[in-house]
C-alpha cells in the first residue's frame, strides 16, 4: 500500500498541480529535527518545476533553503517511487534513502519502518475512494507513519549524526495548494526511547465556488495495537478548533469517544517557506519540527490516556497573508 500511496500524480492530472513528498526525524531526546521535501509544481501557464527542499531545526537556530529547477530536468519515477531534484536523491523503498545538498547543508541518510500497527500507511480521510473524488480537492496521504532513520547530515560546521531518530514520510497534492490549515504529526515515546502512540491531524478551510468553509478537522491516534479515529470532517457541531499564532488545539468527539490534540511552536524557531501556487499567488507555510504536543483520548469503552512531547511535533500553519515577523521567506 505504501508503494501505490507514494504513486506521483501529476502525470495523470490537468490543468494547475502541486504534489509533495517530504520526510521528517527528531533526535531521541535533544529539541532537534530535520525536514526534506521534493515538490512538482505545474502552473496554469502549463510551465512546471521540481524543487528540493531542507530545514533543520534546533535550540539555538534554524535554517531553511531550496533548489530550483524545470521539472523536466527532474525525474519522479518508478515502483517503489525514486525522485531525482538536482543534487538532492529520494528513494521511498521498504529500505528508503535520502542524499542531497542545498548550500552548506548536507544529508546521506537510511530509514526503514519502526513496523507494527502504529507504521501502517495512513490516510487521513473517511474512506480512501476520497483519494480520487473531486472533495476534498487538497489530498493528504502518510504512506510511511513511524519510521527510524540513520546516517549523517552536515550544517555548515557542524555534524548530525542521525542514530535511531524517529520520523514519517508524507505524500500531498491538489490543484493547488489549500486555502488555509494547521497540520501536525507526532511520535510518542516512553522513558526507554520506545514508540508507544502516534498521532496526526489537520484543520483546513476550504473554498467551495464563493463559500470559505469553517475549519474542517479530523485525527487518527494510534496507540499500541488499537486506533481511534475521528474522522467525520463535515460534522463541524462535534469540533472545537483553536488557532492562535501557532499555537493549535483541536478537539472532536465521535462514536469511539474523543480527543483532544493541542501543539505549540516557538516563533523564534520556525521557517517561513513560500509554496507557490499554479495561478502565481503564494501561500506561506509557517513550519517547526520541534513543538510541544499534548493528546488526550477518552475511548467510549476504554481507559482514557495521554501522551506528551515536549519537541518532538511536526506542526505546519499554511496562511495565504505573510508574516511581517519572518523576512526571509524560503
Amino acid at each position: 500500500m505504501a508503494t501505490l500511496d507514494n504513486t506521483p500524480r501529476f502525470p495523470t492530472s490537468k490543468g494547475g498541480h502541486v504534489e509533495s513528498y517530504f520526510l521528517r526525524a527528531n533526535h531521541p531526546t535533544e529539541p532537534k529535527a530535520f525536514w526534506l521535501k521534493a515538490t512538482v509544481l505545474r502552473r496554469k501557464d502549463g510551465t512546471a518545476v521540481a524543487e528540493s527542499w531542507c530545514a533543520l531545526f534546533d535550540d539555538n537556530r534554524t535554517w531553511a533553503g531550496k533548489t530550483t529547477l524545470p521539472l523536466a530536468e527532474a525525474g519522479f519515477f518508478g515502483s517503489p517511487t525514486q525522485i531525482r531534484v538536482g543534487g538532492a536523491n529520494l528513494s521511498l523503498g521498504e529500505q528508503g534513502v535520502a542524499k542531497g545538498t542545498i548550500d552548506n547543508v548536507s544529508w546521506d541518510l537510511c530509514f526503514t519502518s519502526v513496523g507494527g500497527r502504529i507504521s501502517k500507511p495512513l490516510c487521513m480521510l473517511p474512506s480512501r475512494r476520497m483519494i480520487d473524488a473531486p472533495f476534498p480537492k487538497s489530498k493528504l496521504l502518510t504512506p510511511k507513519p513511524a519510521l527510524r532513520f540513520s546516517g549523517r547530515g552536515t550544517w555548515g560546521e557542524a555534524t548530525w549524526n542521525v542514530d535511531g531518530w524517529l520520523g514519517m514520510q508524507g505524500h500531498n497534492w491538489g490543484k493547488e495548494h489549500a486555502l488555509e490549515y494547521a497540520w501536525g504529526q507526532v511520535l510518542f515515546t516512553d522513558n526507554g526511547g520506545e514508540l508507544v502512540a502516534m498521532a496526526e491531524a489537520f484543520s483546513g478551510k476550504l473554498k467551495i465556488g464563493l463559500v470559505t468553509t469553517p475549519y474542517l478537522s479530523a485525527m487518527v491516534v494510534r496507540r499500541g495495537d488499537k486506533t481511534y479515529r475521528f474522522d467525520r470532517l463535515i460534522d463541524v457541531w462535534r469540533q472545537r478548533v483553536s488557532i492562535h499564532d501557532v499555537s493549535w488545539t483541536v478537539s472532536l468527539r465521535g462514536s469511539g469517544g474523543e480527543a483532544s490534540l493541542s501543539m505549540k511552536a516557538d516563533v523564534q524557531k520556525m521557517v517561513c517557506l513560500g509554496y507557490e501556487n499554479p495561478n502565481d499567488a503564494l501561500s506561506y507555510c509557517l513550519n517547526s519540527k520541534i513543538a510541544h504536543v499534548e493528546l488526550r483520548v477518552n475511548p467510549a469503552n476504554e481507559d482514557g490516556f495521554r501522551c506528551v512531547s515536549e519537541h518532538g511535533g511536526a506542526l505546519e500553519f499554511l496562511r495565504r497573508t505573510s508574516d511581517p515577523r519572518f523576512t526571509n521567506v524560503v
